[in-house]
């Protein structure tokens, strides 16, 4: 697998505090990479290296098989989540400005912000002062600045703050088009039904260390307990109980369901999920047949606690 960014044992120190610690990611080129972790875990402080706002005490970085340089800065586009947009400055003539400063020509600018305002449909608010703006509108220009200069590699904290569901369902929808325009994404939030949703990949960062990286389906597979939810209509529950128990390790659960039925959560100790619905089958009316699979959520919490 190719990789378009390596970090490899960073090491941050502010005074005797340790910010990370022997910390190494590899990020596959072409992929939504979740950077997850708790307030204080190192996250922001990892991106900030990656951006060269500050710099690694030891360890390297590479981006796309070169040492991490400031010729980079121009290949990387960062949505921090505290945003930086000077409020008095009129949109257009702000986002020509910072697109500039990422390298592209006046004209080149300007027809980047053409297909980027058409395409958000915000071109009325060109001669809009930032502050004239919501905090959704003002993330919109923010999103349109860190992406119209075409970066390899973008990064993305926290991106759907201060915005409602229609137009966080379309950041989302612009975030996945970059990534299939061929863009490598890091993807920092604690919305862990974003992940679900974008991450190929992730990484878990709790007190200035790595405790998790790995494909998001393998990491899921790692965390999996064999364990059914399971819905059932029977005549003869307490029949069906019995014979449950005598193999299984059974508790009554919820979940949400169109049919009054037992639900029932039931791991398999060992049996194939085919013994267990040989025994529903033959006692009921089976509605509901699932494996319990942990979500991102699940698995952040039972890390970070353990």
């Amino acid at each position: 697998m190719e990789h378009i960014l390596k970090v490899d044992n960073v090491v941050k120190q502010y005074g005797n505090y340790t910010a990370l610690n022997n910390v190494s990611i590899s990020v596959p080129k072409g992929s939504i990479y979740g950077l997850l972790g708790p307030n204080g875990a190192g996250k922001t402080s990892l991106i900030r290296i990656i951006n060269q706002i500050t710099m690694p005490d030891s360890g390297s970085v590479t981006l796309d098989g070169e040492k991490l340089s400031p010729k980079h800065v121009r290949e990387i586009g960062y949505l921090p989540e505290e945003r930086g947009l000077y409020k008095s400055m009129k949109v257009g003539e702000q986002c020509l400005y910072l697109a500039q400063l990422k390298g592209l020509s006046k004209s080149e600018a300007k027809a980047q912000l053409d297909y980027w305002f058409d395409r958000l449909e915000i071109k009325g608010w060109w001669n809009k002062k930032i502050e004239e703006l919501s905090k959704g509108m003002a993330q919109k220009i923010q999103f349109v600045v860190t992406v119209l200069h075409k970066p390899k590699l973008l990064i993305f904290d926290e991106p759907f703050s201060g915005f409602d569901p229609v137009n966080a369902n379309i950041i989302k929808d612009e975030i996945l088009a970059l990534k299939a325009g061929g863009a490598t994404i890091i993807f920092s939030t604690h919305r862990m039904e974003s992940v679900e949703e974008l991450c190929d990949d992730i990484a878990l960062i709790h007190k200035s260390n790595k405790l998790i990286e790995g494909r998001l389906d393998d990491v899921k597979r790692q965390y999996r307990e064999n364990t059914f939810q399971v819905g059932i209509i029977s005549g003869n529950v307490e029949g069906l109980m019995f014979d449950l128990t005598q193999r299984f390790t059974v508790q009554q659960t919820n979940f949400k369901s169109l049919n009054n039925e037992l639900k029932l959560e039931i791991s398999l100790n060992g049996a194939a999920p085919n013994d267990l619905l040989q025994i529903l089958v033959q006692r009921g009316q089976v509605t509901h047949f699932v494996e319990k699979i942990p979500s991102a959520n699940e698995i952040f919490i039972r890390t970070v606690k353990d």
